[in-house]
């Protein structure tokens, strides 16, 4: 008896030496970088902060989120494609800071290439775009809205974050179909834009609908449409712009993540197997869903590659049309 004792505390032992030194094997695999174009709090921002906390239990391995913000996403997406691509960096990234620079600024002032020096990783989220009216205008539809517009064009505006992305174009292209021309007004970030459209500042907005979907509850403001080929599950009760008669061939906003150009194909499937699992776990789902208006929407690294090439081939030429030249 006392030889199994021995034998058995001799394995305990082994067994518990064996789990320390797997858990600090673990413990020194360096960090998973995930840059963030934008400052703390915003959408993208949400998104890299509850991917990373999951993913860095699955993968065993830190995940930190590492903002860099400037020029529209636009400094993170240089960073990412000068970073080693060693599996260690990657960037989350809306389609307005991949896919509109790209048709917009000009290879040297970007100093980088969307389809060449950046590797699709994973498309994680999607989000509906909204056409948003200040409750002071009394229009409750689309419908009324149009009427509204035709009968003061010379207040036929409406408000972005800013100029050169998606809301922007898809705004145009309403008051393109509607046989209004609508002024543009850009704001620095939804946060001003929203402050304006509460007060009655602004009489209507294009932009995205999570960031003022908390806000119509009260009753200020109304979403009376949002832009894309059906509803969104995130707002059943909305309809589509063209179903109320406008046909817009606008889409839904999303986000994707990249890594440097040249990463090995292994380490860019271990990232989409990891971001596959995680963006099906019903607590994930949950989160983006209810707190960001964000739905998760996983597509392996071949559709976001389609995807992109899709909307350059898309918006290429509505924004050729549009004539707008962004500030250098």
């Amino acid at each position: 008896m006392a030889l199994i004792h021995t034998i058995r505390s001799a394995c305990g032992a082994l067994a518990l030496g064996l789990a320390f030194a797997c858990g600090a094997h673990a413990q020194e695999k360096p960090p998973i970088k995930f840059l963030v174009g934008f400052p703390p709090g915003g959408s993208t921002d949400t998104v890299a902060r509850v991917l990373a906390d999951k993913l860095q239990g699955m993968l065993g391995q830190p995940v930190i989120v590492d903002n860099r913000p400037g020029a529209g996403g636009r400094v993170a997406t240089g960073m990412l494609k000068t970073s080693a691509p060693d599996g260690l960096t990657y960037m989350v990234a809306p389609n307005a800071t991949t896919v509109f620079p790209t048709l917009l600024y000009p290879p040297a002032t970007l100093k980088y290439d969307l389809l060449s020096d950046l590797a699709p990783v994973a498309a994680v989220i999607s989000y509906p775009l909204a056409l948003v009216v200040s409750s002071q205008m009394g229009v409750n539809d689309v419908k009324g809205f149009v009427a509204w517009a035709k009968a003061h064009p010379g207040k036929a505006m409406f408000g972005t974050a800013g100029l050169g992305g998606q809301t922007h174009f898809t705004g145009l292209q309403f008051g393109k179909a509607i046989g209004v021309p609508m002024s543009v007004v850009p704001y620095k970030g939804n946060g001003p834009l929203v402050t304006d459209l509460l007060g009655g500042q602004l009489a209507s907005a294009v932009m995205t609908a999570g960031d003022i979907a908390p806000h119509a509850k009260g009753g200020k403001v109304r979403i009376i449409g949002v832009f894309g080929a059906v509803r969104s599950p995130l707002l059943p009760g909305v309809p589509t712009v063209t179903e109320q008669g406008v046909a817009v061939d606008g889409s839904d906003a999303w986000a994707g993540i990249w890594a440097p150009a040249h990463t090995p194909k292994a380490e860019l499937e271990r990232m989409q197997a990891a971001l596959s699992k995680v963006l099906a776990m019903p607590d994930v789902r949950t989160i983006l869903q209810t707190r960001a208006t964000l739905n998760p929407d996983f597509r392996p690294a071949a559709e976001l590659d389609r995807l992109q090439r899709n909307e350059l081939a898309y918006w290429g030429p509505i924004i050729k049309a549009s004539g707008f030249t962004p500030d250098q």
